[in-house]
């Protein structure tokens, strides 16, 4: 009769699990209850005569019996035998050692463990006296780094060397939590394999990729690091379905030039055009680390503004492309430089190879010196817009702008005080220049008085310089300041005062605390003053006790007012809720410095709140709003809410600006969105998810705007395949926007990541 036939590397999971079964916990317990009642020996194993070996080079074993046949020279230990050498042990329910030979032989529920931690299990095994040579069959290899290498059969040299064959190689877990078995997702199955203990490398000979059984792809030439350390080879290629660029396929080329230095250089592919090469380089120095990123294609493109989605009058061909590099270099404790830039070659390359969704590439580069009291700032911004009707000469160019602060006490003067000086230069090619220096000094001083309540001081004084040419460019009068030389100073002081109570309700504490701030600063030269940073201004809970609420520097709240609200928190296990609200009142009118539909313009503002609700891990809600302070109406409406888990949740966004600014103030239009975004488990392992964007804004919201009120601008939907070694997903998104030649259309994407052989 013939014998049984081993199982297939196909069966990987089930050899795997009955040689862990070998090794659980309550094997190795009952070895340590029978220990002291057993014949247990515990004694090194001689060399054979004339080897003058060290003690380290000698076998020391243990074992409830041992016999010694003095005739054959030979060593037999039985039952829960282990031998010790170095680092390296070998567990066994036999032994056999020729001393004459050098060999040992161990059979039965075997576990070895070499030197660099990875664990043999298999029934028989033939090793030399130093742990070096032997031959194994029906093993499996669990890598101490991960992952799993099942063979029928193999041998190891006497360098560590192993050579398996008909193997099978897996990063999946062969049992689920409860210790049945379970199936891999995935393995890589091969004729033969070699592992090279020096380089700690695995190289494969006709691998094929399997996954839940079924052969997917072969992998010619494959091969990796046993410990996954980064090497040079190809990586597992890219697969898309778009409608700007058709069906596309990518393929990347790794080189590992160093351990601190790498390039990796990627072919894509595409049925709709031209191919695209892609280059990423990355490095890490003594100071830091910076990497580098370009693009490269050649195709049609459709100028922005034209009616034609893609006919061949419309498209121009031309080399298009991108680039962008960031980085940070550390020279001192106190001293860095952080640098990032990106160039595009023109306003729909991004978007059309879904590269980036940015309406603007910002590029700067900042000096920083920072310590326990001081900051000092060198840096400089350029600005590309890609935004349809932006002209690029009107965007701005920052160089230099330069920011220093200390804070610094004095001995007998009560309070902190804070310095700073700030240097800014903006130009334009086809706009207005400016450039602004100020110096400013506060000093604050915070009490806590007998009654508990929380007061604070202020004191600022700020001398400013201005001077900027060719104002008549910019389009919105009040923004323009005037040409030539300009100066002012500004001196403000304030009194806030916080009076927190605290107490018991239901079941948990609640603080309520009344604040109340009173402003004073006088009347200030703004209208003369350009205005570059300070444009963008709107009353929100964020800026509420601000002592101006204006985002920059170059615009002040001048005059007298008082600002009132209170904090209140509840907090209880499990469950906590913060909710603020207020509003201020100005002794004077600046209709012309705060446009009507910011909240500030007449002297009582807007009420403005936040409510924030957190339930545990499960869900958190927050809301802001602005009413008006006489009809009531929702000038500002948003929440955020999440609902569930990283494995099942629920997020929705609103957000609708009702300010009813005029069309002039670019940066104040109003505007309605709904963003979604959910992800629920179906089974153990699958999931489904999906998101969307639309634009709720209508020409009565915005002239400027040709949505009808429902516009949808984005929506994902997928499924995903996740578990312990594998992460699959498919996923469809629609765009519903053309933009030049990123036209809109479906797109279909399938991600592949397996642990412990690659991802992409």
């Amino acid at each position: 009769m013939q014998p049984a036939r081993r199982p297939q590397p196909q069966a990987l999971y089930r050899r795997l699990r009955l040689a862990r079964l070998a090794a659980t916990p309550s094997a190795l317990a009952l070895l340590s209850c029978l220990a002291p009642y057993a014949q247990a020996q515990e004694a090194p194993l001689a060399s054979p005569a004339g080897d003058e070996s060290s003690v380290d080079d000698q076998v020391r074993f243990e074992a409830d019996k041992v016999r010694y046949d003095s005739n054959a020279e030979k060593v037999f230990a039985d039952g829960n035998v282990v031998l010790r050498h170095e680092t390296q042990t070998v567990r066994a329910d036999n032994v056999t050692w020729d001393r004459n030979t050098g060999q040992i032989l161990a059979t039965g529920n075997i576990r070895f463990v070499d030197e660099d931690g990875n664990i043999v299990y298999t029934d028989k095994v033939e090793l030399t006296d130093e742990f070096k040579a032997g031959a194994i069959e029906d093993l499996l290899v669990v890598l101490r780094t991960g992952g799993r290498l099942a063979a029928e059969r193999g041998t190891r040299d006497e360098f560590g060397n192993m050579t398996l064959e008909n193997a099978a190689y897996s990063g999946c877990a062969v049992e689920d939590g409860k210790g049945c078995p379970k199936k891999p997702s995935w393995e890589v199955t091969a004729a033969r394999v070699y592992f090279d203990a020096k380089q700690k490398r695995v190289k494969y000979k006709g691998a094929t990729l399997r996954m839940f059984g079924v052969p997917i792809l072969p992998l010619p030439g494959l091969g990796h690091t046993s410990d996954f350390r980064a090497e040079t080879g190809l990586l597992i290629p890219d697969f898309r379905l778009g409608a700007a660029n058709g069906a596309e396929i990518s393929e990347t080329w790794y080189w590992r030039i160093a351990d601190n230095r790498d390039l990796a250089v990627t072919g894509t592919f595409y049925t709709g055009s031209l191919p695209m090469l892609t280059a990423k380089y990355r490095h890490l120095t003594d100071l830091g680390a910076f990497q580098v990123t370009g693009y490269a294609t050649r195709s049609s493109r459709i100028p922005l503004g034209s009616t034609s989605t893609g006919t061949a009058n419309a498209s121009q061909q031309s080399w298009r492309g991108y680039i962008e590099a960031n980085g940070k270099l550390q020279f001192s404790p106190h001293w860095s430089l952080t640098g990032n830039g990106r160039l595009a070659s023109d306003r729909t390359f991004l978007r059309r190879y879904d590269i980036s969704r940015d309406d603007r590439l910002r590029s700067s580069l900042n000096l920083e010196r920072i310590d326990d009291d001081s900051y000092l700032s060198i840096a400089g911004w350029v600005t590309q817009t890609v935004r349809v009707n932006d002209p690029q000469g009107m965007v701005p160019l920052a160089l230099p702008a330069i920011d220093y602060r200390r804070r610094m006490t004095f001995d007998g003067v009560p309070g902190r005080f804070e310095f700073e000086a700030n240097s800014l230069a903006i130009l334009r090619t086809a706009g207005q220049d400016s450039q602004r220096a100020f110096a400013k000094a506060q000093w604050d001083l915070r009490t806590i008085t007998g009654l508990g309540q929380e007061v604070t001081l202020t004191g600022l004084v700020r001398g400013d310089a201005y001077h900027s040419a060719e104002n008549e460019l910019t389009t919105t009068a009040v923004y323009r300041g005037l040409p030539g030389w300009q100066a002012r100073g500004i001196a403000t002081a304030a009194l806030d005062v916080k009076w927190p109570f605290v107490g018991g309700v239901f079941g948990g504490t609640q603080v309520l605390t009344p604040r109340f701030q009173v402003v004073a600063t006088p009347s200030v030269r703004n209208f003369e003053i350009p205005n570059e940073d300070s444009r963008s201004v709107d009353l929100e809970d964020t800026n509420l006790f601000a002592l101006s609420r204006f985002p920059g520097h170059d615009r002040i709240e001048d005059g007298v007012r008082f600002t009132y609200g209170f904090d209140w928190s509840f907090q209880r296990p499990g469950l906590r809720i913060t909710s603020t609200i207020g509003q201020s009142y100005r002794l004077s009118k600046q209709d012309t410095l705060l446009p009507d539909g910011t909240g500030l313009t007449n002297r009582a503002s807007d009420y403005v709140g936040r409510t924030t609700v957190r339930f545990g891990d499960i869900i958190k809600f927050t809301h802001r709003f602005r009413l008006d302070k006489d009809s009531f109406a929702l000038r500002r409406n948003e929440f955020d809410a999440t609902i569930g888990n990283h494995r099942r949740y629920i997020e929705a966004g609103y957000l609708k600006l009702n300010r009813n600014v005029v069309s002039t103030f670019e940066d104040l239009q109003d505007r309605e969105e709904l963003r979604f975004a959910a992800r629920t488990p179906i089974t153990r392992t699958f999931s489904v998810f999906g998101s969307a964007i639309v634009n709720l804004t209508n020409r009565d919201e915005d002239p400027t705007r040709t949505s009808d009120g429902f516009q949808m601008l984005r929506h994902r939907i997928g499924v995903a395949y996740t578990d312990d070694c594998l992460d699959l997903s498919f996923t469809w998104r629609r765009d519903y926007v053309n933009i030049g030649d990123a036209v809109r259309g479906n797109s279909f994407q399938v991600s592949l990541s397996l642990k412990n052989l690659g991802v992409k």
